[in-house]
């Protein structure tokens, strides 16, 4: 059972609770679970650096709905991103799901990310995430608490965790002080590296 309440909160409440949390996929009958090593929250009409800054529209409708269910949106033309949608119905909330340590079906997540150099790197980055759980845009609006895509969340939730600016995004929304919305598990190996993003036009903001 998906524990929606814990959900139905502003993202950047819920997103340290994510840490710890398993993605477990069994997509085309392959079985590969992740564990969450690192989040975003983003946090809708309230925050320049989300989809849902400028509004609803059909795009990030998702976002808007009830918490517990998966906002997908394709990046760089070439890349899946998967989000836990969270707060309240009517109001966009989400947290990316950054990077995670795949804890089951290593094998499996090794034939989806064949580029992978370490087993660190088969979910480190939200793309790479993803690919190895073989999500892409058809689960977009799926209810987490079924199969293809479920999440378990943490019985405790990590303690000790950090947080600082959220990567690649521009303009205000990547102000660090203001948004220090990134939060991951220190010390672990496979969070993702920060790099700031570059200044370019972006109406929509970034997620």
């Amino acid at each position: 059972m998906l524990d929606r309440e814990r959900l139905a909160r502003p993202s950047v409440e819920v997103a340290p609770l994510l840490l710890g949390a398993r993605l477990v996929s069994t997509v085309d009958d392959v079985l590969v679970a992740v564990e969450i090593t690192e989040v975003e929250a983003y946090l809708g009409e309230h925050d320049p650096g989300s989809h849902a800054f400028r509004g609803l529209t059909e795009r990030n409708r998702v976002m808007f709905g009830p918490a517990g269910h998966l906002y997908v949106y394709f990046t760089y033309g070439m890349h899946w991103c998967a989000n836990v949608v969270t707060g309240t119905e009517g109001s966009a909330s989400g947290c990316l799901v950054r990077a995670g340590r795949v804890v089951e079906g290593a094998e499996q997540a090794r034939q989806r990310r064949p580029a992978a150099a370490r087993d660190r790197d088969l979910a480190r980055g939200p793309a790479r995430l993803a690919q190895a759980l073989g999500i892409t845009g058809t689960l977009g609006g799926h209810d987490l608490a079924h199969d293809p895509v479920r999440l378990e969340l943490p019985d405790h939730p990590v303690t000790g965790f950090r947080t600082g600016p959220r990567v690649g995004v521009s303009g205000p929304g990547g102000d660090g002080d203001t948004y220090p919305w990134r939060y991951w598990v220190p010390g672990e190996p496979t969070v993702s590296a920060y790099r700031r993003s570059q200044p370019r036009k972006d109406r929509h903001g970034r997620h």
